[in-house]
């Protein structure tokens, strides 16, 4: 059985689907209330892939909120208590999705494995970075050749580069796509220089100074609110794929030419009889779903229960080979840009 932990977008959005679930006493409560609120399982599903194997799963809602990022011990609290619920409903894997995947990671909570009388196994669960790297990577390869940009002379800035999807996205374009150049941009210098002495390459840059040279950009690295861009800089057409969370590109970037697309979402290959990814807000929510949670399907799929992307700066080319194989047997694809483009000529 896979199991999946997410949560709503909002605080609002959380209380409108906790009515829509019956559970009124937790949708009429304050934040504080909701700091409180345990995680609930909330739907079960049967899924069915393209090779006709059926698997079970399970939809854990953690009751966490955005709002509470701020929160340090309620946002550890949320998660672990979530991950608790999974192992004691005994799912063999769960992906950690949205935000529950970076506070565990962020908040480094191996340090925290025991949970009131029950010790986590962390065979159980899984970041689903893997599927999720390997998707960014399909939809670069499949939707920039759609824009009229040639991958053998592109340049690809990947932002937020020495991260766990983001090294992992770099050893991929470095080793399997051919582009003309990797421009690597994140905060701290010191990973970044590593990563480029295992890259053999990259070059690395400022975001300021990536983005005018960049045919695409792969985002993979929180937004800040207070980021400001001028569209007249970017290269036309320009490629943008939102690989972060939430997903914002959209609002930053605007303007004939730049295409952006909603990076790391999949779509099975027929309708699932689910509800549980309108608390994500995907377009096609019978059929779409974050890559990540996609990852604890196809290991169950796979019959392979174990905790196949954990920790950072893990992710092989090997291990994305056989995700990424796994992923298109039984039935799913990465979510590309709308028939209806228009490539802006220069």
């Amino acid at each position: 059985m896979f199991g999946l932990i997410g949560h709503s977008t909002s605080f609002e959005d959380a209380k409108r689907k906790a009515l829509g679930l019956g559970y009124d006493h937790i949708a009429q409560g304050d934040l504080d209330v909701w700091c409180t609120a345990p995680p609930q399982l909330v739907e079960n599903v049967k899924v069915v892939s393209a090779i006709g194997k059926t698997i079970e799963g399970a939809y854990i809602d953690s009751c966490f909120v955005p709002e509470m990022l701020s929160r340090f011990k309620t946002a550890r609290r949320k998660v672990l208590n979530a991950m608790e619920l999974a192992q004691k409903k005994e799912i063999s894997i769960t992906a950690l999705g949205g935000f529950t995947s970076i506070i565990f990671e962020n908040f480094n909570l191996l340090q925290n494995q025991q949970v009131r009388n029950t010790t986590l196994d962390w065979q159980r669960f899984t970041t689903g970075n893997t599927h999720t790297a390997w998707v960014i990577c399909r939809q670069l390869e499949q939707n920039a050749p759609r824009i009229g940009i040639d991958l053998s002379k592109s340049k690809v800035a990947v932002v937020g580069a020495t991260g766990d999807i983001g090294s992992a996205v770099c050893r991929w374009l470095s080793n399997r796509t051919g582009v003309s150049e990797l421009l690597l941009v994140a905060r701290q210098q010191k990973p970044l220089l590593e990563l480029q002495s295992q890259l053999g390459g990259g070059r690395i840059l400022s975001l300021d100074d990536a983005l005018p040279e960049a045919d695409i950009v792969i985002w993979v690295a929180s937004m800040p609110k207070t980021l400001e861009i001028d569209p007249s800089k970017i290269k036309r057409p320009c490629l943008m794929i939102d690989g972060g969370y939430p997903k914002n590109l959209g609002e930053k970037f605007s303007g004939p030419g730049i295409h952006v697309l909603k990076g790391g979402i999949v779509q099975f290959f027929k309708d699932i009889g689910w509800s549980m990814m309108e608390l994500a807000e995907m377009e096609n929510p019978k059929r779409e779903m974050f890559a990540c949670f996609a990852e604890a399907m196809l290991l169950e799929f796979e019959n392979c229960h174990t905790n196949f992307s954990w920790g950072r700066n893990n992710i092989t080319l090997e291990k994305m080979d056989f995700i990424g194989k796994a992923s298109e047997r039984h039935g799913f694809s990465a979510v590309g840009l709308k028939s209806n483009i228009q490539t802006l000529t220069v």
